[in-house]
């Protein structure tokens, strides 16, 4: 009869030292797993190398496989286990070396790549990541207020540059869609130099710019930070 109770607790409580000791296993196998894929990549591997990597595969591949099925045989509601977000990633982490290893089709090879996805298990052992997700939470409308806000500025700023620097330069900024290129890249402060103004009119609008786009950046840079320290404060506060 397998104790499904003790599992839970050893799967999801990192409070638990065996809890503790299986979650950072399951990390340090991610970590090993993305390690041995970008080292699959380097041309020229000798035989004895391929080998190692493909028994390190196979064993990761088994440690996963073997998580995936106690994790389903301990959820009281399996089917939604299955197909919720963690569920589908902890499949996706295992599927692809299956579908290769079963049959010989080399046009799915391609399901490798999915072997990536293995990174986004590391977020359901950090406790970080909760906190940062209750952040979005917390300031979720203030974000969305100002992305719109941000837009705006983005199609002013490209509408003051065409009327600044198209005589001077009708083939850059040819018009207000092709200026939403360069009021994107210089409110983010990223500035490419691929368009730049050459008019006192469009230096002096461009310094504007660059100014408003410093303070794109640290508004949600703030918002978040304040948000950050309400939800460790919260969650916390709840234990």
């Amino acid at each position: 009869m397998v104790n499904k109770e003790a599992i839970r607790r050893i799967m999801d409580d990192s409070d638990y030292l065996p809890g503790k000791i299986f979650a950072y296993t399951i990390q340090f196998l991610i970590i090993l797993s993305l390690i041995t894929f970008s080292i699959e990549t380097i041309p020229d591997l000798s035989s004895k190398s391929i080998t190692i990597l493909y028994i390190t595969e196979c064993v990761v591949v088994a440690i996963f496989t073997m998580e995936y099925v106690f994790r389903i045989i301990i959820e009281e509601k399996k089917m939604s286990f299955i197909f919720s977000f963690y569920g589908l990633i902890d499949l996706l982490a295992i599927l692809p070396f299956y579908i290769v290893s079963g049959f010989d089709l080399r046009s799915v090879r391609i399901f490798r790549l999915l072997r990536l996805l293995r990174i986004l298990k590391l977020f359901k052992y950090n406790q970080a990541v909760n906190r940062l997700y209750r952040a979005f939470l917390i300031t979720r409308e203030e974000l969305v207020l100002f992305g719109f806000v941000a837009l705006m500025l983005i199609y002013l700023a490209a509408v003051g540059i065409y009327y600044c620097e198209n005589a001077a330069q009708p083939e850059e900024f040819k018009s207000i869609f092709h200026c939403l290129w360069w009021s994107l890249i210089t409110l983010t402060t990223v500035g490419y130099g691929d368009m730049y103004p050459i008019t006192i009119g469009g230096k002096i609008f461009t310094f504007f710019m660059l100014t408003v786009g410093l303070m794109v950046i640290a508004i949600p840079t703030g918002l978040i930070a304040s948000a950050l320290s309400k939800a460790r404060d919260e969650i916390d506060g709840n234990k």
